[in-house]
């Protein structure tokens, strides 16, 4: 008797460490990386070094929280990067004709911009909510379709040619640093995953937002409003690509409709990383902040290390095969 309970107890025991090493098996390449770079070069265990590692992830960061509403609600957004470009367009082109001439007060111009970036962002969301709800279409068809009208909208009206008309001031929101040290931009993102991990894990919305991904009939049965909930996430994820424009916009100080359009395979890459499925139902803001992490130092360490920009193309897709595919195997193992 006492030895069938030792062989169950080492049986559940092993078991147990398969299912913490399914779980935390992306920390653990992380932490092994680390140990790998801090003796492939000295600069990576700097703190100026990974202080530069959360100012490169941040604009995308805060892209890929509201990612994550999107892709847990079951659906994608690829319109996002053009709205990263819109937002810099339009408030350089609202400072140039009213901020630079002095017509109103510095802080209302800079207001209007961002005001207008918000909107159209929301109605971009709305929008395509309407088409991916109404018509039943794939969200990735109207997404990519809305992400070229608006490239195309951005450069009519900057005539094709960068918006520069911006106050010295303005670089200070993405550029500068708080006590000297501290990126702007990290102090944005990781205020935005604050807000968005406290709606997905502690608000109603959160709760309908994973319903909503894991089965949308079941969840329209027990009273969510499905639509309406899709919305939400919809414009939101907008609304952080408005945040990421503004940042940066002020760290380039120009606006350009060519902005942000290779972002989008990093963007969701980090959070399929981070374990979110395309089926919906299933992902973490957590998971995301540690899949930005590890993409931020993968491009850390290859740029250390020399590695070309064309390699580190394969490599980033390559990772995201491999994400999908762990993903894949852990949902059958579960079902």
């Amino acid at each position: 008797m006492e030895k069938i309970m030792t062989r169950t107890n080492i049986k559940s025991g092993q078991r147990n460490i398969r299912i913490s090493l399914n779980q935390y098996l992306l920390e653990l390449l992380l932490l092994v990386l680390i140990a790998v770079m801090a003796f492939a070069s000295p600069y990576f265990l700097t703190p100026g070094n990974f202080l530069n590692i959360l100012r490169n992830i941040s604009m995308q960061g805060i892209l890929a929280f509201g990612m994550t509403m999107v892709i847990i609600c079951g659906e994608i957004d690829l319109s996002v990067s053009s709205t990263v470009a819109m937002s810099g367009v339009m408030i350089g082109l609202c400072w140039g004709r009213w901020g630079s001439s002095g017509v109103m007060p510095g802080w209302l111009v800079f207001l209007i911009g961002i005001l207008s970036a918000c909107a159209v962002g929301t109605v971009t969301g709305l929008v395509n909510t309407y088409f991916v709800t109404k018509f039943k279409m794939p969200s990735m068809i109207v997404t990519l379709a809305m992400m070229n009208v608006l490239y195309g909208i951005c450069a009519m009206i900057s005539n094709g040619f960068p918006v520069v008309t911006f106050p010295g001031w303005y670089s200070t929101i993405g550029a500068g640093f708080t006590m000297e040290v501290i990126p702007n931009a990290a102090i944005f993102m990781l205020i935005v995953f604050l807000l968005i991990y406290i709606i997905m894990h502690k608000t109603k919305l959160g709760r309908d937002v994973y319903a909503s991904g894991g089965n949308a009939e079941a969840a329209r049965l027990s009273g969510i409003n499905v639509i309406r909930t899709k919305a939400v996430c919809m414009v939101l994820v907008q609304i952080t690509a408005v945040i990421s424009g503004i940042i940066l916009s002020s760290q380039v100080m120009a606006g350009n409709f060519t902005f942000a359009k290779d972002w989008g395979m990093t963007v969701i890459s980090s959070v399929i990383i981070g374990g979110a499925s395309f089926n919906g139902g299933i992902g973490t803001m957590k998971g995301t902040m540690v899949g930005l992490v590890f993409l931020g130092v993968v491009s850390n360490a290859m740029t250390l290390l020399n590695v070309g920009e064309y390699a580190q193309y394969v490599v980033r897709g390559s990772l995201m095969i491999f994400a999908v595919v762990m993903n894949t195997l852990q949902g059958r193992k579960q079902a």
